[in-house]
C-alpha cells in the first residue's frame, strides 16, 4: 500500500474512534493529530474533514486544552473560519467548558449568518459571566439582524437582565415574549418571575405568578425568594404556607428563602420547624441551606444554636465562617468573634472583604479602637484587600462610638475614597449621641448634597438641636421635611407568638388585648420606680412638660410589645423583640430592670445589634 494511502487509512481509523458509539480514551486524540499530514488532507474532501472535526468536538473536547487542540487541527486542515456548522459546535463547547467569552466572541464574529442556536449560545455564555451586559447587546444585535428569538432565547436573556437588575429592559423583553406567543411557556414564565423578583419588583413577580396556570417548584422558589429579599418576609411566609397546602415539596433553595424571611422577622419558632424539616429530609447537608440556618439563629439572638449549627456542618466554606463571625459581633460577643477569626486563619481559610467587615464591626461594638486599626492594617498589608467604603464606614463608626468624633471627622477627610451618604450619616449619628452640634451640621450639609430625601438624617439633626434646646431650629427642620415631602420612618416592634408575628407602634391601641396591655404596663411602670427607675426624659426631644414626657416614654413600641409578651407567655420564657430603629436609652434602662423583676431573658434586636438582657444587665455593657 502506498505510504500516503496508508497514512490516510490510519487517520480515518483514529477519527472513527472518536464517534459516540466507541468509548473515548483521552490519549487517542493526539495520535490522530500526529498521523494526519497536509498531503493526506488535500486528498480528503472538505465535507468529510468538517464532519470529522465536529465529531471530535462532540466526543473529545472534554477540557479547554483539548478543545483548542481540535480547533487548531480544524484550521490546519482547511475548515473555513466562517463555517456556521463547525462554529456553532465550537462556541457551544467553549460556553459549556466556561472558556473565556472573548474566545467565543472571536469565533462568533467570523461566522456568516449564524443561526438562532449560535445566538442563544452566545447569550447564554455571557449571561453566566460576572458581567452579563454583552448578553443584552448580542440580543439587540440579533434583533437588528432580523433573527427572531425562540423559546430558548428568553431564559438566558432574562437571567442576564436579572443579574443587571435592569427591570425596564426586562419589561421590553416581556412584551416581545407576549407578542411572539412564548409567554405561556412555563420556563419562560419562571425566568420572568425570577427577573422581576431579582430586580426588586416583587409585586410584578407575584402578579405574573398568580396568572400562571402551571407552577412548578422553580416558580414557587422564585416568587418566595423575591419577597424574602425585598423586605416582604410576611408575604414570603404566606406563600410558603400556600405552597405546602398545594403539596409542592420544598428543596434547598426554598429553605434558604424561608429561613431568610424568618430571620428578618425574628420568627424563631417557624425557623426551628424549618430546621426539623431539613433534618428529616436530609437538607441539613446542603451548604447553602445550612448557612441560611446559621444566619437565622444569629439574627434571632440564639447565637449558641448558631454555633451548634456551625459545629455540625458537613462542609464549611468562607460564607459559614463569615456568618458566624458577624453573628457573634452583632450579638455583642466581639472577643469571641475575633477568636473565631483566628481559628478561621489557623484552618487555612482566606478571609474575604466580608470577613473584615464582621471583624471591624466586632471591634466597633466592643469599643476596641486600637484592635480595629490593627485589623484594618492587616487587611491591606497582609491580605492585599483594597478597603471598600464599607470598611471605611466601620472605621468611622469605631471612632464615633468611642467618642472620638473629631478624630472620626479627620479620618473621613483623609479617606482615599469619596465618602458617601452612609459615611456622613454615621458621623451625624455619633454627633447626636455625643453632642457635637457643629460637626453634626457639617455632616448634615454633606448628606444634603448626596441624599437629601433620607428621613433619618432630618430626625438625627432635629434630635441634635432638641438636645441643645434649640426648639426654633427643631421646628425649621420639621418644616423642611414637610416642604420636601420627607416622611419620618415610624418606629415599630415585632414579636412572635403562636406561629404568628405581631407588630406594635408607639401608643398602639389596635390590639384586641389593648385594655390588658395598658393595665399591665401601668403595673410595670410602678414596679420599675420601686426598683429605682427614673425616666430619661431627655430622650423625649420635644418642648413639653416632664409629666407628658414620662407618659410618652412609657408608650414606646418596645415597652408595649414586651408587656404583650409578659401577659401571653409562661414565666421564665425568653422574650424576643425586633425593633426597626435604635433602642432608646430609656427603654434600655427599663428593659434591664424588667429582666430582673420578672426573671426573664429578653433579647432585643434593634437596627444595628442585639441586646441580651438578663438579671438586670445587658450584653452590650451599655455601649451601643
Amino acid at each position: 500500500m502506498p505510504p500516503k494511502s496508508r497514512q490516510r487509512l490510519i487517520f480515518l481509523s483514529f477519527c472513527s474512534d472518536f464517534l459516540p458509539s466507541t468509548p473515548y480514551h483521552p490519549t487517542n486524540l493526539f495520535p490522530c493529530f500526529a498521523l494526519s499530514t497536509t498531503s493526506a488532507i488535500q486528498e480528503t474532501p472538505k465535507p468529510v474533514i468538517l464532519k470529522k472535526c465536529i465529531a471530535l468536538l462532540l466526543s473529545c473536547a472534554s477540557s479547554k486544552f483539548k478543545l483548542k487542540q481540535i480547533h487548531a487541527f480544524s484550521i490546519r486542515n482547511g475548515v473555513p473560519l466562517d463555517s456556521p456548522d463547525f462554529g456553532k459546535h465550537l462556541i457551544f463547547k467553549l460556553v459549556s467548558l466556561s472558556a473565556p467569552m472573548s474566545y467565543a466572541n472571536h469565533i462568533f464574529a467570523q461566522i456568516q449568518l449564524p443561526n438562532i442556536f449560535t445566538w442563544n449560545t452566545m447569550i447564554r455564555g455571557y449571561a453566566e459571566t460576572e458581567n452579563p451586559v454583552p448578553a443584552v447587546e448580542i440580543y439587540q444585535k440579533m434583533r437588528v439582524n432580523s433573527v427572531e428569538p425562540d423559546t430558548h432565547t428568553y431564559p438566558f436573556l432574562l437571567k442576564a437582565i436579572a443579574k443587571l437588575m435592569a427591570v425596564r429592559e426586562g419589561e421590553k423583553v416581556h412584551c416581545i415574549a407576549i407578542r411572539n406567543g412564548f409567554e405561556s411557556l412555563v420556563f419562560v414564565q419562571n425566568t420572568l418571575v425570577h427577573m422581576y423578583a431579582a430586580c426588586g419588583d416583587a409585586e410584578s413577580a407575584h402578579r405574573l405568578f398568580e396568572k400562571m396556570p402551571e407552577r412548578n417548584l422553580v416558580t414557587w422558589n422564585s416568587v418566595i425568594n423575591g419577597f424574602a429579599l425585598n423586605g416582604r418576609p410576611n408575604e414570603a411566609l404566606t406563600l410558603y404556607k400556600e405552597m405546602d397546602l398545594e403539596g409542592v415539596k420544598p428543596d434547598g433553595f426554598t429553605m434558604v428563602s424561608l429561613l431568610t424571611a424568618c430571620g428578618e422577622l425574628g420568627a424563631l419558632a417557624l425557623g426551628r420547624r424549618t430546621h426539623v424539616y431539613m433534618l428529616k429530609v436530609g437538607l441539613n447537608v446542603n451548604s447553602h441551606a445550612a448557612n441560611a440556618l446559621l444566619d437565622l439563629y444569629a439574627k434571632c439572638g440564639k447565637i449558641r444554636e448558631a454555633q451548634r449549627v456551625f459545629d455540625e456542618m458537613w462542609e464549611r466554606n468562607v460564607i459559614s465562617w463569615n456568618s458566624l463571625i458577624v453573628g457573634l459581633a452583632v450579638n455583642g460577643f466581639g472577643k469571641e468573634a475575633l477568636q473565631l477569626f483566628k481559628d478561621m486563619e489557623r484552618q487555612g481559610f482566606v478571609p474575604t472583604e466580608v470577613t473584615f467587615v464582621g471583624v471591624l464591626y466586632a471591634c466597633s461594638h466592643c469599643g476596641m479602637v486600637d484592635e480595629g486599626f490593627a485589623y484594618f492594617k492587616r487587611m491591606k498589608e497582609e491580605f492585599g484587600i483594597v478597603p471598600r467604603v464599607e470598611h471605611y464606614g466601620c472605621m468611622v463608626d469605631l471612632l464615633g462610638r468611642a467618642g472620638f468624633v473629631k478624630r472620626a471627622y479627620e479620618y473621613i477627610q483623609s479617606m482615599p475614597l469619596k465618602p458617601n451618604a452612609v459615611i456622613w450619616r454615621t458621623l451625624l449619628g455619633a454627633c447626636t449621641i455625643h453632642g457635637h452640634l457643629a460637626l453634626g451640621e457639617v455632616a448634615r450639609a454633606q448628606i444634603i448634597q448626596l441624599d437629601s430625601k433620607h428621613s433619618g438624617d432630618y430626625v438625627l439633626l432635629s434630635n441634635l438641636y432638641a438636645s441643645e434646646k434649640r426648639w426654633r431650629d427643631v421646628q425649621n427642620v420639621r418644616r423642611t421635611m414637610v416642604k420636601e415631602g420627607v416622611k419620618k420612618t415610624p418606629g415599630f416592634s415585632l414579636v412572635e407568638l403562636g406561629n404568628r408575628v405581631y407588630e406594635f407602634v408607639m401608643g398602639d391601641r389596635s390590639h384586641p388585648q389593648n385594655e390588658k396591655i395598658y393595665a399591665k404596663l401601668g403595673e410595670i411602670m410602678k414596679l420599675l420606680k420601686l426598683e429605682g427607675y427614673v425616666p430619661r426624659t431627655t430622650n423625649v426631644l420635644a418642648d413639653i412638660e416632664d409629666e407628658e414626657k414620662e407618659k410618652a416614654l412609657s408608650y414606646h413600641s418596645e415597652k408595649i410589645a414586651l408587656t404583650f409578651m409578659l401577659i401571653n407567655t409562661p414565666p421564665a420564657t425568653p422574650i424576643r423583640i425586633v425593633k426597626n430603629l435604635r433602642v432608646c436609652a430609656d427603654c434600655h434602662i427599663a428593659i434591664k430592670l424588667i429582666s430582673k423583676i420578672f426573671d426573664r431573658e429578653i433579647i432585643v434586636r434593634d437596627r444595628s445589634r442585639f441586646h441580651h438582657f438578663k438579671d438586670g444587665a445587658c450584653s452590650c455593657r451599655d455601649y451601643w
